[in-house]
Protein backbone atom coordinates (compact mmCIF):
# COMPACT_ATOMS: atom_id res chain seq x y z
CA UNK A 1 0.00 0.00 0.00
CA UNK A 2 3.04 2.26 0.23
CA UNK A 3 2.26 3.40 3.78
CA UNK A 4 4.30 3.43 6.96
CA UNK A 5 3.12 1.45 9.96
CA UNK A 6 1.61 3.51 12.75
CA UNK A 7 3.84 4.07 15.77
CA UNK A 8 2.58 2.17 18.80
CA UNK A 9 4.23 1.21 22.07
CA UNK A 10 3.26 -2.22 23.44
CA UNK A 11 4.92 -3.66 26.52
CA UNK A 12 4.31 -6.04 29.40
CA UNK A 13 4.32 -5.14 33.05
CA UNK A 14 6.10 -7.41 35.53
CA UNK A 15 2.83 -9.19 36.34
CA UNK A 16 2.10 -9.85 32.64
CA UNK A 17 -0.46 -7.08 32.09
CA UNK A 18 -0.41 -5.41 28.67
CA UNK A 19 0.33 -1.71 28.20
CA UNK A 20 -0.50 0.10 24.94
CA UNK A 21 0.21 3.70 23.97
CA UNK A 22 -0.29 5.25 20.52
CA UNK A 23 2.74 7.38 19.72
CA UNK A 24 0.98 9.45 17.08
CA UNK A 25 -2.44 11.06 16.73
CA UNK A 26 -5.24 8.97 15.22
CA UNK A 27 -7.97 11.57 15.81
CA UNK A 28 -10.48 11.42 12.96
CA UNK A 29 -8.61 8.58 11.22
CA UNK A 30 -9.70 5.18 9.95
CA UNK A 31 -7.47 2.85 11.97
CA UNK A 32 -6.73 -0.70 10.84
CA UNK A 33 -5.20 -2.91 13.54
CA UNK A 34 -3.52 -5.97 12.01
CA UNK A 35 -3.36 -8.65 14.69
CA UNK A 36 -3.65 -12.41 14.13
CA UNK A 37 -4.99 -14.11 17.24
CA UNK A 38 -2.71 -17.10 16.71
CA UNK A 39 -0.68 -18.86 19.44
CA UNK A 40 -0.36 -17.54 22.05
CA UNK A 41 -4.04 -16.93 21.33
CA UNK A 42 -5.11 -15.60 24.72
CA UNK A 43 -2.31 -13.05 24.90
CA UNK A 44 -2.79 -11.88 21.31
CA UNK A 45 -6.55 -11.51 21.74
CA UNK A 46 -6.07 -9.42 24.89
CA UNK A 47 -3.45 -7.30 23.13
CA UNK A 48 -5.92 -6.65 20.29
CA UNK A 49 -8.63 -5.61 22.74
CA UNK A 50 -6.35 -3.15 24.53
CA UNK A 51 -5.22 -1.67 21.18
CA UNK A 52 -8.85 -1.22 20.09
CA UNK A 53 -9.62 0.53 23.38
CA UNK A 54 -6.59 2.81 23.01
CA UNK A 55 -7.67 3.83 19.50
CA UNK A 56 -11.24 4.45 20.59
CA UNK A 57 -10.10 6.63 23.50
CA UNK A 58 -7.78 8.52 21.14
CA UNK A 59 -10.81 9.61 19.05
CA UNK A 60 -10.21 7.44 16.00
CA UNK A 61 -12.99 7.85 13.43
CA UNK A 62 -13.29 4.09 12.90
CA UNK A 63 -11.39 1.05 14.18
CA UNK A 64 -11.16 -2.06 12.02
CA UNK A 65 -9.68 -5.24 13.48
CA UNK A 66 -7.77 -7.01 10.70
CA UNK A 67 -7.49 -10.59 11.94
CA UNK A 68 -5.60 -12.82 9.48
CA UNK A 69 -6.13 -15.84 11.78
CA UNK A 70 -9.14 -15.81 14.10
CA UNK A 71 -8.37 -17.76 17.26
CA UNK A 72 -11.10 -19.89 18.85
CA UNK A 73 -12.83 -20.15 15.45
CA UNK A 74 -13.15 -23.93 15.85
CA UNK A 75 -15.22 -23.47 19.01
CA UNK A 76 -18.15 -22.30 16.88
CA UNK A 77 -20.83 -24.71 18.13
CA UNK A 78 -21.60 -27.20 20.86
CA UNK A 79 -20.58 -30.77 20.06
CA UNK A 80 -21.27 -32.00 23.59
CA UNK A 81 -23.36 -30.82 26.50
CA UNK A 82 -22.16 -28.03 28.81
CA UNK A 83 -19.56 -26.71 26.34
CA UNK A 84 -18.89 -23.05 25.65
CA UNK A 85 -19.12 -21.44 22.22
CA UNK A 86 -15.88 -19.51 22.55
CA UNK A 87 -15.97 -18.09 19.00
CA UNK A 88 -19.12 -16.15 19.92
CA UNK A 89 -17.52 -14.98 23.18
CA UNK A 90 -14.44 -13.64 21.37
CA UNK A 91 -16.68 -11.91 18.83
CA UNK A 92 -18.58 -10.27 21.68
CA UNK A 93 -15.50 -8.91 23.45
CA UNK A 94 -14.03 -7.52 20.20
CA UNK A 95 -17.29 -5.67 19.61
CA UNK A 96 -17.55 -4.41 23.20
CA UNK A 97 -13.92 -3.21 23.09
CA UNK A 98 -14.99 -0.75 20.38
CA UNK A 99 -14.20 -2.26 16.97
CA UNK A 100 -16.40 -0.95 14.15
CA UNK A 101 -15.57 -3.70 11.68
CA UNK A 102 -13.66 -6.97 11.40
CA UNK A 103 -11.60 -8.14 8.44
CA UNK A 104 -10.92 -11.87 8.84
CA UNK A 105 -9.21 -14.39 6.60
CA UNK A 106 -10.65 -17.88 6.05
CA UNK A 107 -12.79 -18.34 9.12
CA UNK A 108 -13.18 -21.99 10.11
CA UNK A 109 -16.88 -21.70 9.28
CA UNK A 110 -18.41 -18.84 7.33
CA UNK A 111 -21.39 -18.63 9.65
CA UNK A 112 -19.07 -17.33 12.38
CA UNK A 113 -19.55 -13.93 10.75
CA UNK A 114 -23.00 -13.93 12.33
CA UNK A 115 -21.47 -13.99 15.82
CA UNK A 116 -20.48 -10.34 15.38
CA UNK A 117 -22.91 -7.45 15.77
CA UNK A 118 -20.67 -5.34 13.52
CA UNK A 119 -19.81 -5.73 9.81
CA UNK A 120 -17.43 -8.57 8.95
CA UNK A 121 -15.52 -8.84 5.68
CA UNK A 122 -14.51 -12.46 5.13
CA UNK A 123 -11.41 -12.74 2.94
CA UNK A 124 -10.47 -16.00 1.27
CA UNK A 125 -6.80 -16.98 0.97
CA UNK A 126 -7.47 -19.62 -1.69
CA UNK A 127 -6.74 -17.30 -4.67
CA UNK A 128 -3.13 -16.91 -3.51
CA UNK A 129 -2.72 -20.70 -3.40
CA UNK A 130 -4.56 -21.16 -6.71
CA UNK A 131 -2.23 -18.71 -8.45
CA UNK A 132 0.76 -20.63 -7.12
CA UNK A 133 -0.63 -24.01 -8.21
CA UNK A 134 -1.31 -22.59 -11.68
CA UNK A 135 2.40 -21.79 -11.99
CA UNK A 136 3.24 -25.47 -11.44
CA UNK A 137 1.45 -26.44 -14.69
CA UNK A 138 -0.07 -29.64 -13.33
CA UNK A 139 -2.23 -31.22 -16.02
CA UNK A 140 -5.95 -30.97 -15.23
CA UNK A 141 -6.38 -34.58 -16.34
CA UNK A 142 -3.92 -35.65 -13.61
CA UNK A 143 -5.49 -33.56 -10.86
CA UNK A 144 -7.98 -34.42 -8.12
CA UNK A 145 -8.92 -32.11 -5.24
CA UNK A 146 -9.39 -33.85 -1.89
CA UNK A 147 -11.32 -32.69 1.16
CA UNK A 148 -9.70 -34.13 4.32
CA UNK A 149 -13.11 -34.41 5.98
CA UNK A 150 -16.81 -34.13 5.20
CA UNK A 151 -17.01 -30.67 6.79
CA UNK A 152 -14.59 -29.24 4.24
CA UNK A 153 -16.44 -30.41 1.12
CA UNK A 154 -17.85 -26.98 0.21
CA UNK A 155 -14.36 -25.44 0.49
CA UNK A 156 -12.78 -28.20 -1.61
CA UNK A 157 -15.56 -28.02 -4.21
CA UNK A 158 -15.04 -24.27 -4.66
CA UNK A 159 -11.29 -24.89 -4.96
CA UNK A 160 -11.81 -27.66 -7.55
CA UNK A 161 -14.12 -25.44 -9.59
CA UNK A 162 -11.36 -22.86 -9.92
CA UNK A 163 -8.97 -25.59 -11.10
CA UNK A 164 -10.89 -26.16 -14.34
CA UNK A 165 -13.60 -28.05 -12.44
CA UNK A 166 -11.22 -30.80 -11.30
CA UNK A 167 -12.75 -33.98 -9.83
CA UNK A 168 -13.36 -34.17 -6.09
CA UNK A 169 -12.58 -36.85 -3.50
CA UNK A 170 -13.46 -36.95 0.20
CA UNK A 171 -11.65 -38.55 3.11
CA UNK A 172 -14.16 -39.92 5.61
CA UNK A 173 -12.83 -39.66 9.16
CA UNK A 174 -14.20 -40.21 12.62
CA UNK A 175 -12.87 -37.99 15.41
CA UNK A 176 -12.57 -39.55 18.88
CA UNK A 177 -11.16 -36.57 20.76
CA UNK A 178 -9.63 -33.10 20.43
CA UNK A 179 -6.62 -33.11 18.06
CA UNK A 180 -7.13 -36.83 17.39
CA UNK A 181 -8.49 -38.06 14.05
CA UNK A 182 -8.97 -41.49 12.55
CA UNK A 183 -9.24 -41.98 8.79
CA UNK A 184 -11.84 -44.53 7.76
CA UNK A 185 -12.19 -44.59 3.98
CA UNK A 186 -11.97 -42.61 0.74
CA UNK A 187 -14.89 -41.47 -1.38
CA UNK A 188 -13.65 -40.94 -4.95
CA UNK A 189 -10.83 -42.11 -7.22
CA UNK A 190 -7.22 -40.92 -6.86
CA UNK A 191 -5.35 -43.77 -8.55
CA UNK A 192 -2.48 -42.40 -10.65
CA UNK A 193 -3.54 -38.82 -9.86
CA UNK A 194 -1.93 -35.77 -8.29
CA UNK A 195 -4.02 -35.28 -5.14
CA UNK A 196 -4.36 -31.75 -3.75
CA UNK A 197 -5.68 -31.75 -0.18
CA UNK A 198 -7.41 -28.50 0.79
CA UNK A 199 -8.21 -27.26 4.30
CA UNK A 200 -8.49 -23.96 6.14
CA UNK A 201 -5.77 -24.80 8.67
CA UNK A 202 -3.18 -27.36 9.72
CA UNK A 203 -2.88 -27.69 13.49
CA UNK A 204 -1.29 -30.97 14.63
CA UNK A 205 -1.54 -32.32 11.04
CA UNK A 206 -3.21 -35.50 12.27
CA UNK A 207 -6.17 -35.23 9.90
CA UNK A 208 -4.23 -34.28 6.81
CA UNK A 209 -1.31 -36.70 7.31
CA UNK A 210 -3.58 -39.69 7.88
CA UNK A 211 -5.55 -38.60 4.85
CA UNK A 212 -2.35 -38.42 2.79
CA UNK A 213 -1.36 -41.92 3.89
CA UNK A 214 -4.75 -43.18 2.73
CA UNK A 215 -4.37 -41.41 -0.62
CA UNK A 216 -1.02 -43.12 -1.20
CA UNK A 217 -2.60 -46.47 -0.29
CA UNK A 218 -5.29 -45.78 -2.87
CA UNK A 219 -2.68 -45.16 -5.58
CA UNK A 220 -2.19 -41.37 -5.66
CA UNK A 221 0.98 -40.45 -7.55
CA UNK A 222 1.71 -37.30 -5.54
CA UNK A 223 0.00 -35.55 -2.64
CA UNK A 224 0.01 -31.78 -2.03
CA UNK A 225 -1.33 -30.15 1.14
CA UNK A 226 -2.82 -26.66 0.80
CA UNK A 227 -4.11 -24.56 3.68
CA UNK A 228 -4.37 -20.92 4.66
CA UNK A 229 -3.43 -21.10 8.34
CA UNK A 230 -0.21 -22.89 9.37
CA UNK A 231 -0.85 -23.28 13.11
CA UNK A 232 1.67 -26.17 13.29
CA UNK A 233 1.22 -27.43 16.85
CA UNK A 234 3.49 -30.38 17.75
CA UNK A 235 3.90 -32.93 16.24
CA UNK A 236 2.81 -31.24 12.98
CA UNK A 237 6.31 -30.70 11.57
CA UNK A 238 7.29 -34.32 12.12
CA UNK A 239 4.18 -35.50 10.31
CA UNK A 240 4.37 -33.02 7.43
CA UNK A 241 8.06 -33.66 6.72
CA UNK A 242 7.77 -37.46 6.86
CA UNK A 243 7.69 -37.88 3.08
CA UNK A 244 3.92 -38.15 2.63
CA UNK A 245 3.70 -34.80 0.85
CA UNK A 246 5.30 -33.59 -2.34
CA UNK A 247 4.75 -30.05 -1.06
CA UNK A 248 2.95 -28.32 1.81
CA UNK A 249 1.60 -24.95 0.67
CA UNK A 250 0.47 -22.42 3.30
CA UNK A 251 0.14 -18.65 3.70
CA UNK A 252 1.65 -16.27 6.23
CA UNK A 253 -1.54 -15.54 8.19
CA UNK A 254 0.22 -17.29 11.08
CA UNK A 255 3.97 -16.62 11.56
CA UNK A 256 6.05 -19.77 11.05
CA UNK A 257 9.19 -19.89 13.21
CA UNK A 258 12.55 -20.82 11.72
CA UNK A 259 12.64 -24.16 13.54
CA UNK A 260 9.36 -25.12 11.85
CA UNK A 261 10.67 -24.63 8.32
CA UNK A 262 11.19 -27.88 6.40
CA UNK A 263 12.16 -28.60 2.75
CA UNK A 264 8.64 -29.37 1.47
CA UNK A 265 7.15 -26.18 2.95
CA UNK A 266 6.13 -23.22 0.76
CA UNK A 267 4.83 -20.05 2.44
CA UNK A 268 2.84 -17.59 0.31
CA UNK A 269 2.05 -14.00 1.28
CA UNK A 270 -1.48 -12.65 1.72
CA UNK A 271 -0.17 -9.07 2.10
CA UNK A 272 -1.56 -7.91 -1.26
CA UNK A 273 -4.92 -9.52 -0.52
CA UNK A 274 -5.20 -7.83 2.88
CA UNK A 275 -3.86 -4.55 1.53
CA UNK A 276 -6.47 -4.38 -1.19
CA UNK A 277 -9.22 -5.30 1.26
CA UNK A 278 -8.10 -2.52 3.62
CA UNK A 279 -8.06 -0.03 0.75
CA UNK A 280 -11.57 -1.03 -0.32
CA UNK A 281 -12.95 -0.69 3.21
CA UNK A 282 -11.28 2.70 3.68
CA UNK A 283 -12.48 3.92 0.27
CA UNK A 284 -16.01 2.50 0.68
CA UNK A 285 -15.50 0.63 -2.57
CA UNK A 286 -17.95 -2.24 -3.01
CA UNK A 287 -17.16 -4.44 -6.02
CA UNK A 288 -15.33 -7.75 -6.14
CA UNK A 289 -11.80 -8.87 -6.87
CA UNK A 290 -11.96 -9.49 -10.61
CA UNK A 291 -8.46 -10.93 -10.70
CA UNK A 292 -9.44 -13.69 -8.31
CA UNK A 293 -12.86 -14.37 -9.82
CA UNK A 294 -14.97 -13.39 -6.85
CA UNK A 295 -13.23 -15.61 -4.28
CA UNK A 296 -11.74 -12.61 -2.51
CA UNK A 297 -14.25 -11.06 -0.12
CA UNK A 298 -17.66 -12.03 1.23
Amino acid sequence: MGLDLGDINIKRFADGEIYVQLRESVRGCDVFLVQPTCPAANENIMELLVMIDACRRASAKTVTAVIPYFGYARADRKTQGRESIAAKLVANVITVAGADRVLACDLHSGQSQGYFDIPVNHIHGQPVILDYLASKTISVEDLVVVSPDVGGVARARAFAKKLSDAPLAIVDKRRHGHNVAEVMNLIGDVKGKVAVMVDDMIDTAGTISKGAALLHQEGAREVYACCTHAVFSPPAIERLSSGLFQEVIVTNTVPVSEENIFPQLTILSVANLLGEAIWRVHDDYAGTYEHISGLGID
